[in-house]
């Protein structure tokens, strides 16, 4: 087995398999955390929520995506066939392919690259264009402008995590997400981790990962009134499903960004416990937790009030921390806690 594992094909099959297990992973998780979202979404409302099919309602999200499977697909009139379909898968494969390069455990990894963090914000970027493509393949005035405010809030927001995400690199002096989660390794466990130096931008980035996911509050591309399902407005059954699983795949990733970035990763909290992958699924459904929450007790912003805080708010605070953490780090203050790397040098 060993021998054939090291030819060629052993590689592929090999290679090909991992790639199967990641997406096994996503899909089932998917399936439950749609369940956990309406289950939390509900329990904050009084009510019971999924609770019919399956135990608890467990099986609720696969009986929805066979409905959607076996309705009929809905194609408007005057509309680009072929990029009306080509839109929803684009927004699902760059959101499936970004699981390639996050580690869930050390060596838990599909694709070490020294270049991890660039590969994530490339393919991100490429999300916007299954939104704008299916505003505009659609021919109706509504999902494009619905596509337009959503490539534009997604494309602000963009900016601010990617200056929070250089002062992380700062810190590390790689871009590789398995060195970043190394780097956090130390003897105070929790108090290792980067969400002590990195404190402030902690919670930007989860807002700004709220707005780039167009998560509630910031869902207003497909949420107000005027613009009803906003670039979605015009797809149905299947190709609706691939948007909808798509922008979940992009929450969970998110997800995994924050434990991976600010909360160590596969590393234990606790100084001599084990470190594991499940220490990161659970910091992983942790925050999904925290997104669900925030979906069900905070009010809509408005739209001009979303791009308000994105560039007059974040941008300036985000390239400002780069600057500290810069300073912090050329000068090794509060003992290194600002460059890492310079503890291994």
């Amino acid at each position: 087995m060993a021998e054939f594992l090291a030819t060629p094909l052993g590689i592929f099959v090999l290679i090909f398999a991992q790639v199967l297990a990641i997406i096994a992973f996503v899909m089932i998780s998917l399936l439950f955390l749609v369940w956990g979202d309406r289950k939390i979404w509900a329990a904050v409302q009084m009510r019971k929520g999924p609770n019919i099919v399956g135990a608890y309602g467990l099986l609720q999200s696969v009986a929805d995506a066979l409905k959607y499977v076996v309705k009929e697909v809905i194609v408007p009139a005057g509309a680009d066939k072929p990029l009306f379909f080509l839109a929803p898968m684009v927004a699902f494969v760059m959101s499936m392919l970004t699981w390639a390069v996050l580690p869930f455990n050390d060596g838990w990894v599909l694709a070490d690259m020294n270049v991890a963090v660039l590969y994530v914000f490339a393919i991100g970027g490429l999300e916007v264009y299954g939104v704008i493509i299916g505003g505009w393949a659609s021919n109706s005035k509504y999902p494009f402008l619905g596509a337009m405010r959503s490539a534009a809030q997604m494309i602000s927001y963009e900016v601010s995590i990617g200056l929070i995400l250089i002062g992380v690199i700062i810190s590390t002096g790689s871009l590789n997400f398995s060195d970043i989660v190394r780097a956090q390794d130390g003897n105070y466990g929790f108090f290792s981790w980067y969400w002590l130096p990195h404190f402030p931008m902690v919670f930007l980035f989860f807002i700004s990962a709220l707005a780039e996911t167009n998560r509630p509050p910031f869902d207003l591309p497909e949420a107000e009134s005027e613009l009803v399902a906003g670039f979605m407005v015009e797809y149905s059954a299947t190709v609706y499903l691939l948007y909808m699983a798509g922008e979940y795949i992009a929450i969970f990733m998110m997800c995994g960004l924050i434990s991976v970035l600010f909360f160590g990763g596969w590393l234990s909290p606790i100084p001599g416990l084990p470190d594991g992958v499940l220490w990161m699924f659970g910091k992983m459904v942790f925050f999904f937790f925290i997104f669900a929450m925030v979906k069900a007790i905070t009010p809509r912003y408005r739209y001009d009030q979303l791009m308000r805080i994105g560039w007059k708010v974040f941008l300036p605070l985000s390239l400002a921390w780069v600057v500290f953490v810069a300073f912090m780090a050329h000068f090794g203050a509060f003992g290194g806690a600002y460059a890492r790397w310079a503890v291994g040098g």
